[in-house]
């Protein structure tokens, strides 16, 4: 069989609930290739729907641009690739869940701007005790919250200095921290790291940290990262955020170190379990800022043009038989 039978056989379902005009950049990168939309317009900007994919279509498509129920994907029979809308791709990744040799890509680069200014909004919060005040407003209750911290000449260690931990450190940058980044690769830049530095090294710089700042991705050695342990580590002043995936952080461990002033506060946008369990005692800790992983999604208007470029790319490269940008490795 040619290569350009095989092209001819390509068959992409588009989820993303995109306009008109949006519709016609994906139809022009994807050439020759068939591509048939299921995605409502009038869904655009919810990144919380899920992909409604007729059912005559999951056999016979060779990809699919979109996040659908994980649990109809053994009904997609040839499929190839799979580019969600989402960052995270735990779902589709986990073994027997795809086809073997799927190629999973995501929306990883999208979401770098609304996720770096939550957890910076958060900081700052945290840093003027606006929790606090916003506690004894409801309350009805005028009190003083005592001294307040500033960004100017803190040190912010940022976990993680990917898409969101790069945007994070050069917004932190801006208010004139110093950064100190920690990744796997030690000897790999990021922009707005002043100094970077390899996992090996966490436990002697967190005592250094004026605030750290999580944005990781999901990953077995990254699970409870930020254990009762590491918590032990840091300075009474100190503030933790994560923006990244909730595990990375024992969630009881937190709770436990806020409530005994072990630590200044902690911004959070996403948990281990997610809700966050109505019980759970972080709720009830003042010095902790919960918001219901909600720095990402649709909730920033750029992210969804984000998102479109680079489907529209990858879809190019599919058409044209070139890698794919952004492989979720199986």
């Amino acid at each position: 069989m040619t290569e350009e039978n095989n092209k001819a056989e390509k068959f992409i379902v588009n989820c993303i609930p995109v306009n008109d005009k949006d519709q016609q950049r994906f139809i022009e990168a994807a050439g020759d290739v068939r591509i048939e939309f299921c995605g409502d317009p009038k869904n655009y900007g919810d990144m919380s729907v899920k992909a409604q994919i007729p059912k005559k279509l999951r056999s016979r498509a060779t990809a699919v641009l979109g996040n659908f129920d994980p649990a109809i994907a053994h009904e997609f029979t040839n499929l190839e690739w799979l580019q969600t809308w989402s960052a995270g791709v735990d779902a589709y990744i986990k073994p027997g869940v795809l086809p073997e040799g799927v190629t999973v890509t995501s929306a990883t680069g999208a979401y770098g701007q609304s996720v770096s200014e939550h957890m910076i909004a958060m900081m700052w919060a945290l840093m003027k005790n606006l929790p606090l005040y916003v506690r004894d407003q409801t309350a009805h209750r005028w009190q003083d919250e005592g001294t307040v911290l500033t960004p100017e000449g803190a040190t912010v260690l940022v976990i993680g200095t990917g898409d969101i931990g790069s945007h994070f450190a050069r917004l932190a940058k801006g208010t004139g921290m110093r950064t100190v980044g920690v990744r796997r690769s030690a000897d790999k830049p990021a922009d707005g790291i002043d100094q970077m530095h390899g996992f090996d090294e966490l436990d002697t710089l967190l005592p250094q940290a004026d605030v750290v700042a999580l944005s990781l991705p999901k990953a077995a050695d990254t699970h409870h990262l930020i254990d009762a342990h590491r918590l032990a580590f840091l300075k009474k002043d100190a503030i933790l955020v994560n923006g990244g995936r909730g595990d990375a952080v024992d969630d009881d461990a937190l709770a436990e170190a806020l409530s005994n002033n072990a630590i200044r506060g902690a911004g959070l946008d996403v948990f281990e379990t997610e809700p966050l369990p109505p019980t759970h005692p972080l709720w009830n800790e003042p010095s902790c800022l919960i918001t219901p992983h909600a720095a990402g999604g649709s909730h920033l208007a750029s992210n969804d043009a984000h998102i479109v470029d680079i489907a529209v790319a990858n879809v190019r490269r599919y058409a044209n038989d070139e890698p794919l940008q952004d492989n979720a490795h199986r």
